[in-house]
């Protein structure tokens, strides 16, 4: 009998799944390449974000572009680094000029999300932007829930705003940072 896997050799395995399964064809046909996860598997805090972008396409990590920079500074400010959480998109494939993920891309990508998370349990699901809220906690609205810890499934999530908004909206930088800084004791709540 084999050793027990570690999470990161099953989130490796999945990965490869998410390959032959050839899900949303239409996304990866246009796509560079799958965008699938960046950070610990061994993570306390997951953190969604909805689709890859340009330069997420490009490297083949989440988060790399101007909003991840903005992720990182915010990060620091609480005292973690990228290599302490994991962070990935409902989908996995960039989205044609950067277009909002269509809700049946969405629904094709959510069981292989709910893998990661299974896989990783986490103690905190972080989800950026309303995109990735609405898969995981469905009917709320981000600017009324916002930066409050919600249990759902077992699971505790924060919604936040999405930190490429904030980078065009100063106001919401500032929400932002705020509902950050809400994350460590958060944590130890749980």
């Amino acid at each position: 009998m084999s050793a027990t896997k570690t999470k990161q050799q099953l989130l490796d395995e999945l990965k490869e799944r998410i390959d032959a399964a050839n899900v949303t064809p239409e996304l990866k046909a246009q796509a560079t390449q799958l965008v699938f996860a960046d950070g610990s598997a061994e993570a306390e805090i997951v953190f969604i974000g909805e689709a890859p972008g340009k330069n997420e396409d490009e490297q083949g990590k989440p988060f790399v572009g101007a909003a991840g920079k903005f992720l990182n500074e915010m990060l620091e400010m609480i005292g973690l680094k990228r290599a302490d959480i994991y962070i990935t998109n409902i989908v996995k494939y960039r989205p044609p000029n950067n277009r909002d993920p269509e809700p049946a891309e969405k629904e094709a990508w959510l069981p292989y999300l709910q893998q990661q998370l299974d896989i990783i349990q986490p103690k905190l699901i972080v989800t950026l932007g309303r995109h990735s809220m609405d898969v995981l906690l469905p009917g709320l609205k981000i600017s009324q829930v916002h930066g409050q810890p919600k249990r759902y499934h077992d699971r505790v999530y924060l919604p936040l705003f999405h930190p490429a908004a904030a980078l065009y909206n100063g106001g919401m930088r500032q929400t932002l940072i705020d509902d950050f800084a809400l994350i460590p004791a958060i944590l130890k709540k749980i």
